[in-house]
């Protein structure tokens, strides 16, 4: 099974949807990419936590056979966010960032998961995404997450790290913000040459778009929203789509440079992505992941099959 390294946050948030209301729930871009990943993958995590990280938190990532070396607890308390979400749950209000131990986060990775052949970048400075990358022997597959904030305020620091991507996972409003481009197509066109050979544009309750170029040409593909009975609590949806993406991608040992490689493998990606977001929408934080089967997995998969084929 091909190695996966996943670089981000571990953090703690509070939510409050029209649903209820969590206090203090395990959250973080790292903890939702590699939970989702593990149900394709072996997963290695590099993070930094507080002492206040709870064993128990530890552990579920542990028994998803999630390997915690890169997990480096230090002095302080873990990263904590705290957001509002309204009532159709398309837009949030944050009301607490509270960097903590991950103001001064300088990831390291351990000697083993350089020479690992599939790197995801979370969310985080693109510096910190571009130092390590640096550490990294020679992976087939890197790619990626970022935000406005990067796009508007570090802009030249982010292009010179996604240069050195193969794909970009990014939402809608931030690929027109990073292209300068209103239609999607023109915008994922821009992207593309900015570096990433393949651009994922995630566009919430609609789906998905992604964009890649296949013997010679730009090829597209639309993935809808799966269609939840109820919308639980959206947080960490984006980054668990990344972890069922890039997973299933290193399940298929894939490799951009191959030619002989299967093009459905990408869209096959792009569902079990889609298929990760919408489970982890239907109860707050991670806590479906802890029932969640790859029975349960496969079957919503064909759902989107039977959804989509004409």
């Amino acid at each position: 099974m091909s190695s996966l390294v996943v670089v981000g946050s571990l953090a703690y948030d509070a939510v409050e949807t029209p649903h209820g209301k969590v206090d203090r729930m395990l959250g973080g871009a790292c903890t939702y990419i590699s939970l989702s990943a593990s149900y394709f993958t072996q997963v290695n995590i590099v993070g930094v936590v507080g002492e206040d990280f709870a064993q128990q938190d530890v552990d579920l990532l542990t028994s998803r056979g999630i390997g915690v070396e890169g997990m480096e607890r230090v002095a302080g308390k873990s990263f904590f966010w705290s957001g509002r979400y309204s009532d159709d749950m398309n837009d949030r209000v944050t009301l607490v960032t509270d960097l903590n131990v991950f103001a001064t986060f300088d990831p390291k990775l351990p000697a083993a998961y350089r020479q690992m052949p599939y790197l995801f970048l979370g969310n985080i400075q693109p510096e910190l995404q571009k130092q390590v990358r640096a550490q990294m022997a020679g992976p087939k597959l890197v790619g990626g997450d970022t935000m406005n904030y990067w796009i508007a305020d570090h802009r030249q620091s982010l292009l010179a790290t996604i240069k050195e991507w193969n794909f970009l996972l990014i939402n809608d409003g931030e690929a027109r913000m990073l292209s300068g481009k209103s239609n999607l197509k023109q915008a994922a066109e821009v992207i593309m040459a900015m570096g990433p050979s393949v651009v994922i544009i995630k566009r919430g309750e609609y789906g998905a778009l992604l964009f890649v170029r296949h013997n010679g040409s730009l090829r597209w593909f639309a993935a809808p929203g799966y269609l939840l009975d109820q919308v639980f609590d959206p947080t960490g949806a984006g980054d668990s789509f990344a972890g069922g993406f890039m997973g299933y991608l290193a399940s298929r040992n894939l490799d951009l440079a191959n030619a002989d490689n299967d093009p459905r493998d990408m869209l096959r990606a792009v569902i079990y992505g889609s298929v990760m977001g919408s489970y982890c929408c239907e109860q707050f934080g991670v806590d479906r992941f802890r029932t969640l089967t790859r029975a349960e997995i496969d079957a919503r998969f064909q759902e989107f099959q039977d959804a989509t084929a004409f």
